[in-house]
């Protein structure tokens, strides 16, 4: 069975290398591997081109954005999975396919697989600032708050053709939307793989201030309208109060591990 894994860039030449690293890395021997990018500026493409002979394709053209050139990736795509890895992003180990694709090869009905995220130190990617556990999913999770992390969701590629892609009408909250629908809306199968399989790096665009993040919770109440349901009477602030539990998770294992 095959999977394809998508890294979107634009201007990313400080970090897009680790990430392309993660993924030719990877030991999981049926794998195809996009870069869309959205015309960078800067030295992201010559860096990219150094791993042309690793990456299935790469394609350089202007865009509207993150969520547009992850559309286009997943479109282009020929694996029966599909799974994201941002170009700050990095896979933890070499394993993490194989541990993602075994649940998929084993149960033919599994449509999703999600798994644990750590926040890691733009610099230092081993130093760890936040632990994203994201546990086993429980039906109506999403009304308390709850969502996996979407760098660790992997998705059939049937999924997306039955139920839509990314909503790019949406800015910040695309990816939430997206796992709201496929997995509460759709209720799609899923598994959790309890292990860490993405480091993303602090700094990202959906967490650098007060007003990018109101602008997200918005969002996230629009998701639930736009699909036509009800969220909890606190959904809306329980997602991002869960947000703090994860600095408690890191200092537990750090003091216990």
């Amino acid at each position: 069975m095959k999977v394809s894994i998508v890294t979107i860039t634009y201007n990313s030449a400080a970090t897009v290398e680790d990430t392309i690293k993660s993924v030719v890395m990877q030991d999981y021997p049926d794998m195809e591997y996009l870069v869309i990018d959205g015309k960078s500026k800067d030295q992201t493409l010559s860096i990219v081109e150094r791993y042309k002979d690793k990456i299935t394709k790469i394609v350089s053209e202007r865009d509207g954005g993150l969520y547009f050139g992850l559309n286009k990736g997943l479109k282009m795509a020929t694996g029966d999975v599909v799974g994201a890895l941002h170009s700050d992003d990095i896979y933890a180990h070499p394993q993490v396919l194989s541990h993602v694709m075994e649940l998929f090869n084993k149960d033919p009905e599994l449509e999703g697989v999600y798994a644990d995220l750590n926040f890691v130190n733009r610099d230092d990617t081993n130093k760890v600032m936040r632990v994203w556990k994201a546990g086993a999913y429980e039906p109506d999770a999403f009304k308390k708050g709850w969502m996996p992390p979407h760098p660790t969701f992997f998705v059939r590629k049937s999924v997306y053709e039955k139920y839509g892609y990314i909503n790019t009408d949406l800015k910040l909250s695309a990816d939430y939307e997206l796992m709201l629908r496929l997995i509460h809306k759709h209720k799609i199968k899923i598994a959790y793989l309890p292990e860490t399989i993405v480091k993303m790096r602090m700094g990202g665009v959906s967490n650098i201030s007060f007003f990018v993040k109101l602008k997200a919770n918005i969002e996230d109440k629009l998701a639930w309208k736009l699909n036509n349901l009800k969220p909890g009477l606190l959904t809306t602030l329980r997602k991002p109060l869960r947000k703090i539990g994860q600095y408690f998770k890191k200092a537990y294992n750090l003091f216990f591990y």
